[in-house]
């Protein structure tokens, strides 16, 4: 159609966009865009625009960059070369009419949509990205979506970049930023309202945005082994979220789980922090329950393994051994106390099952779940 010229260029690439942020948003996958002739007609004039010596168009690259990312994901270096500066650029616009706005929020949704780590160097962003977030936080001049792109950004291209890392958690506080975040979103949630039923206005923005918040979550637990004080804080949301989302929003109280047990798998949490945060307690109160879903019963049960396994370490430095053992005993008693075993035992029987269901080793015998003194 554009060949025929009856569709335009600008017109294109506006549609696409509309489209490309819905699907961003909703979290959409759909790869068929990366082997079609309109993405290699996309990149081929993105690289012609690039290379002419005057007059070169950054908007067109701009547009054009980011209905690449929304569709396609993961560009080459070259292509990432010339579009990621040009969507920096469009992020760093400090005005803050609702059009700039709508574009900068356009910009980073679209840079938080590369998946690979591998075609970006951080001399590429990491600079520019300190400065937008740096510049948010005194000035809060983005929308919550924008925020979180750019965090998700970061944290995507921090796959093994230890200088990436250490910026996040010790000049960003990353954990700091994200529990306030959190907290602050919940509060925009009608949580009462069923997932079924329709959820229109700034409400359901929001749950999206928290939902975003939670998937990069995952990708942070995996990436950062740094243990830092302010983690906890984000675990301590988790719970919250966990908690709020229970009786009518399934979908995000079983991603709360998920991400409990891999806080405790990763280590990026100390157990005695599971402990504080209450994640231990509400994980318990679920695993009680007369009726518990298959697969929220193999995510506590991966989740208990994993302290269970972390507790039983031996430590070199006697002052972390004693602290280890105080809190392998607070969590003995609180296990005993809800008759935890007792719960272990009546799965018995279904442990093998969840074990080949889910192609991962679940020990069918009852101590290696249990916290043993």
């Amino acid at each position: 159609m554009i060949n025929e010229e009856k569709l335009s260029l600008e017109k294109c690439t506006l549609f696409l966009k509309c489209v490309g942020y819905c699907k961003a948003l909703k979290d959409i996958w759909n790869d068929g865009f990366q082997f079609s002739s309109l993405k290699r007609r996309f990149e081929e004039m993105i690289v012609k625009e690039d290379e002419k010596k005057e007059g070169k168009d950054e908007k067109l690259i701009t547009d054009l960059g980011e209905c690449n990312l929304f569709f396609g994901g993961s560009t080459s270096l070259e292509l990432n070369s010339i579009c990621v500066p040009c969507l920096l650029k469009v992020a760093l616009n400090k005005e803050e009419n609702e059009e700039a706005q709508k574009e900068v929020e356009m910009a980073l949704l679209a840079l938080s949509c590369i998946f690979s780590h591998f075609n970006i160097g951080r001399d590429l962003f990491l600079n520019e990205m300190k400065e937008i977030i740096q510049y948010h936080e005194k000035r809060h001049n983005l929308t919550r979506l924008a925020y979180q792109s750019a965090w998700w950004f970061l944290i995507i291209l921090s796959f093994k970049d230890q200088k990436t890392i250490e910026v996040i958690v010790d000049e960003l506080h990353f954990e700091r930023e994200a529990a306030r975040e959190l907290d602050e979103l919940m509060q925009s949630v009608d949580w009462k309202k069923k997932e079924e039923e329709e959820i229109k206005g700034k409400g359901k923005n929001e749950e999206l945005v928290l939902k975003r918040w939670l998937q990069m979550f995952d990708n942070f637990f995996v990436t950062c082994r740094k243990w830092n004080e302010e983690c906890s804080g984000i675990v301590e949301s988790i719970v919250q979220v966990l908690r709020a989302a229970n009786d009518y929003r399934r979908e995000i109280y079983k991603t709360c789980i998920y991400l409990l047990r891999t806080s405790a798998e990763k280590r990026v949490v100390k157990v005695d922090a599971l402990l504080k945060s209450g994640a231990i307690d509400a994980v318990l109160e679920e695993i009680q329950q007369p009726t518990v879903d298959d697969e929220i019963k193999y995510e506590i049960l991966q989740f208990f393994d994993a302290i269970s396994r972390r507790l039983k370490e031996e430590e070199k430095d006697e002052k972390k051994d004693a602290k280890r053992k105080v809190t392998k005993m607070e969590m003995f008693d609180k296990l005993e106390e809800v008759g935890y075993e007792d719960v272990i035992i009546s799965f018995h029987g279904t442990i093998d099952f969840l074990s080949k269901k889910y192609h991962f080793r679940l020990s069918l015998n009852v101590s290696d779940c249990f916290v043993n003194i």
